[in-house]
């Protein structure tokens, strides 16, 4: 038997299927009862039903080589084993529940503990309060980690560079000056502090193909679709959205921040006004606050009208402005509405549902609510991305909705950390609340 053995829970496998054969060399033990609970779910046609079908075809195959109940040796020199074992340790008898499934994949985690003393038993989940009654009873247990962020170290898109008077100078003269301050992502934003001005800076940001670092080229405080930078953070991501050779952009921050606004704010700018693009598509996750309301009649566009509101109400601020812009300040010929960019095909609003198997070339897309994805939701939706696609992922780590995610495992978190390396993709955290003061308020209080 191995040093170590794994026992993984079930809401491992249906976070990712892959898990099966992550643990390298070592002996991974699927307890029969996380195999009927899977089997639960494998009907549907969401993400939880599509990994649950993928387990099985995985198990079907490793059945071919050997004996899952022996235990099928993987490429990596470890063993994948499903146990049918009923026996539990007499503690376990005497602390569980035994028709609870939580209790017996614990209870089958102490039976090998026993049984292998020289070994280390680990039971590996993603439910917090099963590693708690693990831990009460002696056992060691692990939440599935292999896609996590340290978030005392995420990355905030921009840095702080002090540079000398003389290179200022330079830079404000000619735009751009050689990077030879250190070490930068592809497209970190800059906050150049002026050193003859102490608290002013200059916005910037690096060139990680050219080793530059320029003044920023897209946004110079011009109104975009209406709306205007309120702050530092905002004229950066400003500059991010407006760059078309940044083909992926994620936004991050708390309520009120503008990360939505900004974004819608762009792509209307690049689709309507510069149509660099031929369609601006917003979606988001289909996950409630609170209680659900269950089946909503109608068509697909009446079902999913509930979920798109803070996109309306976000668009109306934004037509509202722009319209205002348009008229210098009277009366503009024609108001436009939401339902003329939906008509004129300038605007399409989708359920995340149905994006699978689609290429979207040409497009503005903005994914809202992007930290309610797990990494394998984003990658699919990632790769949707066509010929002249630029993708804005916008949303707050803190505000997840979503089982067994957190605010260093979900999909926008991964998709910052892993992509912050790439010369294609680029990100800024937005910090200061622009909503009101009442809304930055209970963002500060209770958070």
């Amino acid at each position: 038997m191995q040093k170590k053995i794994f026992i993984l829970d079930t809401n491992v496998l249906i976070h990712n299927p892959l898990a099966l054969f992550s643990f390298a060399e070592h002996r991974v033990v699927i307890p029969i009862v996380v195999i009927e609970e899977i089997d639960q779910f494998k009907k549907g046609v969401d993400e939880k039903s599509r990994n649950a079908r993928q387990i099985g075809r995985y198990l079907d195959t490793l059945r071919t080589q050997g004996s899952l109940q022996d235990g099928v040796k993987t490429q990596h020199g470890g063993y994948i084993q499903i146990t049918v074992n009923t026996e539990v340790t007499e503690a376990a008898s005497k602390l569980f529940f035994l028709d609870r499934n939580d209790n017996l994949i614990i209870g089958t985690a102490l039976y090998f503990k026993e049984k292998y003393p020289k070994s280390v038993v680990t039971l590996v989940s993603k439910d917090a309060n099963v590693r708690i009654k693990a831990d009460c009873v002696g056992l060691h247990a692990e939440n599935y980690e292999t896609d996590t962020v340290k978030f005392d170290e995420y990355y905030t898109g921009w840095t702080t560079l002090n540079i000398d008077d003389e290179a200022l100078k330079q830079l404000l003269k000619i735009g751009y000056i050689p990077n030879s301050f250190g070490k930068f992502f592809p497209n970190e934003s800059l906050r150049i502090e002026d050193p003859a001005n102490p608290g002013k800076h200059i916005s910037g940001r690096y060139n990680g193909a050219h080793n530059m670092i320029y003044l920023l080229k897209q946004y110079k405080g011009q109104e975009v679709y209406g709306i205007t930078a309120r702050n530092f953070e905002q004229e950066l991501a400003f500059d991010l959205l407006l760059d078309d050779d940044i083909k992926l952009v994620t936004l991050s921050g708390k309520a009120g921040t503008g990360k939505t606004l900004l974004a819608i704010a762009a792509g209307l700018q690049k689709v309507v006004e510069e149509t660099k693009y031929s369609r601006l598509v917003i979606s988001r996750p289909i996950f409630p606050m609170g209680k659900d309301l269950g089946y909503l009649p109608g068509s697909k566009a009446d079902k999913f009208n509930p979920w798109m509101q803070p996109i309306y109400d976000n668009m109306e601020i934004i037509l509202s402005a722009h319209d205002d812009q348009s008229s210098g300040g009277g009366k503009p010929k024609k108001k436009a509405s939401l339902i003329d960019f939906l008509d004129y095909g300038f605007l399409e609003l989708e359920p995340l549902t149905y994006i699978r198997g689609r290429s979207l070339p040409n497009q503005f897309i903005i994914i809202d609510e992007a930290q309610n994805l797990t990494p394998h939701e984003m990658k699919t939706i990632i790769t949707r991305a066509g010929e002249n696609t630029k993708i804005v992922l916008t949303g707050d780590p803190y505000q997840i909705d979503i089982p067994y995610l957190d605010a260093t495992s979900n999909g926008l978190s991964i998709a910052v950390e892993k992509l912050k390396v790439e010369p294609l993709c680029a990100h800024m955290t937005l910090e200061t609340g622009e909503r009101s003061a009442l809304a930055d308020m209970a963002a500060k209080y209770f958070s």
